[in-house]
């Protein structure tokens, strides 16, 4: 039997992962902090799923909860961080762009930390994070999370260069969603917006062909692709 655990399966694209996963054959260890959301969520799945609450920000306390449901399940072989915050935040209001920090560097660093332990120690496995178009280049709305963003996905390169070195099966995918119809997607600017099944539908895709990294959706490759190349003279008068 398939095994996995999503942080951040309360809600967005961590719920609609988990209603995939489940229905593709998985046992589902489903983290994140508001348990209330969790212990609906696991009722409306087809196959066994096990709950925990877990805030990423308290590093210490979520390393040691999931190591416990890693055990409860007897092992996993997919972890994904679905974890995430983030503000438009133009006046530079420090409590938002700590709290973007905290979830999305620092607690995804932990997580990250724990999964590549955990899976060099059993000789394979797969981590998943979502990072965000938004890492491609900074913005002066949310400087935050769109730092937060590069570092994820600079931090997730290491990680699968480190891998690759190692000679064990262990595989790390960067999942760059646009914009998904979730909470997150914040702003009056939105295209090309996915429902969160259609886009944990790519990310499984993705997650079936051991990629390295993946747009959802597809379409936002040509986004990337422009924002890379667009001189700074060009992109400062974007808005």
């Amino acid at each position: 039997m398939k095994k996995a655990i999503i942080m951040g399966a309360s809600s967005g694209i961590g719920w609609a992962l988990a209603h995939v996963l489940s229905k593709k054959g998985y046992f589902v260890g489903l983290a994140a902090r508001r348990e209330e959301l969790l212990l609906k969520l696991q009722q409306e799945l087809p196959l066994k799923s096990f709950v925990r609450r877990v805030d990423v920000t308290q590093t210490k306390f979520a390393q040691e909860t999931i190591f416990e449901l890693i055990r409860e399940m007897d092992g996993v072989d997919l972890i994904i961080f679905c974890s995430g915050t983030g503000h438009v935040n133009p006046d530079l209001n420090w409590r938002l762009e700590k709290e973007t920090i905290d979830v999305n560097v620092t607690g995804f660093c932990a997580m990250a930390n724990l999964a590549m332990h955990y899976f060099n120690e059993k000789g394979y496995g797969h981590f998943v994070s979502i990072s965000s178009i938004a890492s491609i280049r900074g913005n002066d709305a949310a400087p935050a999370y769109n730092a937060s963003k590069a570092f994820m996905t600079h931090y997730l390169q290491g990680l699968r260069k480190r891998c690759v070195k190692s000679g064990k099966e262990i595989t790390v995918t960067d999942i760059l969603p646009g914009f998904v119809d979730t909470e997150m997607a914040k702003g009056d600017k939105k295209f090309w917006v996915a429902s969160p099944m259609t886009a944990a539908l790519r990310i499984y895709d993705a997650i079936v062909k051991k990629k390295d990294a993946a747009y959802v959706t597809k379409r936002w490759r040509l986004i990337a692709w422009a924002l890379k190349w667009m001189p700074d003279f060009m992109y400062n008068r974007l808005r």
